[in-house]
C-alpha cells in the first residue's frame, strides 16, 4: 500500500497549476449519457474516482477514449446497460449521478446504493423523493435503487422540486434528469456551488435551456432530445484551497495557474485575515505567507456554498494548529468530519472536540512544535491535512493509506516536489 514520506521545514516557491475540479468532472462524465452524440470533455484530472466513473460508464456500454490533451471522448449511442453495479460504485459516492440521467434518456435504471469516504450520513432519500415528483416509479430493494418511467410514459415530467437541505448531487441528478423531461421543472433550494454552474454550462452546450444556475432557483425547460458537445472542466477550487493552505502553513510565495479567486472567497478571506497575501492575477491566484508562526488563527463555521467549503475544514484546521492564538471550529455540514483530529493530535496537534465543535490551540509562540510520526488517512480532505501537517512537522511524516489521497488530488506530491518540498511516494 502506498504511503508519503515528508521530510517538514522547507518553504513553498515556484508555481503550480490547478487541475480540473473532480465535483465537476464526475457529473460531467454522467450528462455524457444523456445523449447518442459524442461528448468531448476536456482538463479531465487523473484521479482515482474519475478512473471509477470512467469503468462505471464504460460498463454501461460507453465507448471512451482518452486524448493527448488530457481530454475523454465518450459516444454512448452504444450504451445497452443502464445499471450501476455495486462492485464498481462501493468506493465513490457520486455513482448516484448516473440515477438521472439513465432515467431520462431509457426511461430505466439501476443503481446500487453508493460508498465513499466514512465522513457522515449522506442519504439519498431527497434523490428519490425529486425524481418521484418528476413522475418515476423507485423503489429500493437489496441494496440498489430501481427507478422506471410508469407504463404508457416515454419522458419524466417537469416538476417543482423543493428539497429539505441543500444537496449537490441532489441538485445535479435532477438538473440532468430535468433537461429531457416534459415541460417546466423548477428547482427550489438548490446548491450553488461552482461545480453545479459548469455543469449547467455544458448541458445547455448539449443545447439544454436552463436558468438561474449559480443561484438557490434553477428553471430547466426540457427539450426532446440532446446533442454532442466539447466542454472543459473548471478549476478544482478545493485542490486550490489546500495549496492556498499549504502555503501559508509552510511558508512561501507560490503562483497557482487556473485556480479561481471567485470560487474561494470564504477561504482567502480567512486566509487574509490571518496574515498571509492572497491576490487574484490574471490566470491564476498568487499566494505569499511568512509561515504559520506569523499567522494568527481564525475561528470559521463551514457551511453551503458561498460559505466556507466543509472540504476545507481539515486543511485550514492545520493552519490554525501552527499559528498563533485559539481558534473554534464549527463543522455543520457532516457529523462525522473530525477523524483526522486524533492524527494531527500524533503529530502534537492540540485540539479539544465537542460534538460539532472542535477548539485548535495554536502552538506559535509556545515551546512546542509539530514532530513527524506516522499518520493515517481517514477520508479525502483528512489526507490533505496530514499532508499539509507533515510539511510543517519536524522530521520525517508518514502518511499511510494515501488512496483516500489520489481520489481527490492529481499528482499532489509531484505538485510538492515542483514547489520544493521534500515529499516522496513509497
Amino acid at each position: 500500500m502506498d504511503k508519503l514520506l515528508i521530510r517538514g521545514g522547507r518553504s513553498l516557491q515556484g508555481e503550480v497549476a490547478i487541475s480540473g475540479a473532480k465535483n465537476a468532472a464526475l457529473p460531467e462524465l454522467c450528462a455524457a449519457l444523456l445523449t447518442a452524440e459524442p461528448v468531448l470533455l476536456g482538463n479531465v484530472p487523473h484521479l482515482q474516482d474519475v478512473a471509477t466513473m470512467q469503468r462505471l460508464i464504460a460498463n454501461m456500454g460507453v465507448a471512451i477514449e482518452r486524448t493527448e490533451q488530457g481530454g475523454m471522448r465518450m459516444d454512448a449511442s452504444g450504451l445497452n446497460s443502464p445499471e450501476a453495479p455495486y462492485e464498481l460504485v462501493k468506493t465513490m459516492r457520486a455513482s448516484v449521478l448516473a440515477l438521472g440521467p439513465l432515467l431520462a434518456r431509457f426511461g430505466e435504471a439501476t443503481v446500487s446504493l453508493p460508498g465513499g469516504c466514512a465522513i457522515g450520513s449522506r442519504p439519498v432519500d431527497q434523490h428519490i423523493k425529486g425524481l418521484q415528483a418528476m413522475g418515476a416509479d423507485i423503489v429500493v430493494e437489496h441494496g440498489y435503487i430501481l427507478a422506471k418511467l410508469p407504463a404508457g410514459r416515454t419522458r419524466l415530467k417537469g416538476a417543482r422540486i423543493t428539497t429539505d437541505m441543500v444537496t449537490v448531487t441532489g441538485t445535479e441528478n435532477f438538473l440532468m434528469a430535468a433537461t429531457l423531461a416534459e415541460g417546466e421543472t423548477v428547482l427550489e433550494n438548490a446548491a450553488q456551488e461552482p461545480e453545479i454552474t459548469d455543469l449547467a454550462e455544458m448541458l445547455i452546450a448539449m443545447g439544454a435551456q436552463i436558468e438561474g444556475h449559480g443561484s438557490s432557483r434553477i428553471r430547466i425547460v426540457g427539450v426532446p432530445a440532446l446533442h454532442g458537445c466539447t466542454h472543459a472542466v473548471v478549476a478544482d477550487r478545493i485542490e486550490a484551497g489546500t495549496f492556498l493552505c499549504a502555503v501559508a502553513a509552510a511558508g512561501g510565495d507560490v503562483f497557482l495557474r487556473h485556480a479561481r479567486a471567485d470560487h474561494l472567497d470564504a477561504v482567502i478571506d480567512k486566509l487574509r485575515e490571518a496574515g498571509a497575501q492572497v491576490l487574484a492575477e490574471r490566470g491564476g491566484i498568487r499566494v505569499s505567507s511568512p509561515g504559520a508562526a506569523q499567522l494568527r488563527a481564525q475561528s470559521f463555521r463551514t457551511t453551503e456554498y458561498p460559505g466556507f467549503p466543509t472540504d476545507m475544514q481539515a486543511q485550514f484546521m492545520v493552519l490554525n494548529c501552527v499559528a498563533r492564538g485559539t481558534a473554534t471550529v464549527t463543522e455543520t455540514i457532516f457529523e462525522n468530519r473530525y477523524m483526522h483530529v486524533d492524527e494531527l493530535a500524533r503529530l502534537g496537534a492540540r485540539i479539544q472536540v465537542d460534538g460539532r465543535v472542535a477548539v485548535v490551540e495554536g502552538l506559535a509562540g509556545s515551546s512546542a512544535r509539530l514532530s513527524g510520526a506516522t499518520v493515517m488517512a481517514t477520508d479525502l480532505r483528512a489526507s490533505a491535512s496530514l499532508v499539509i501537517a507533515g510539511l510543517v512537522a519536524e522530521g520525517e511524516t508518514v502518511v499511510d493509506r494515501i488512496y483516500h489521497l489520489d481520489r481527490g488530488y492529481d499528482c499532489m506530491e509531484a505538485k510538492l516536489r515542483g514547489l520544493g518540498a521534500d515529499v516522496e511516494r513509497i
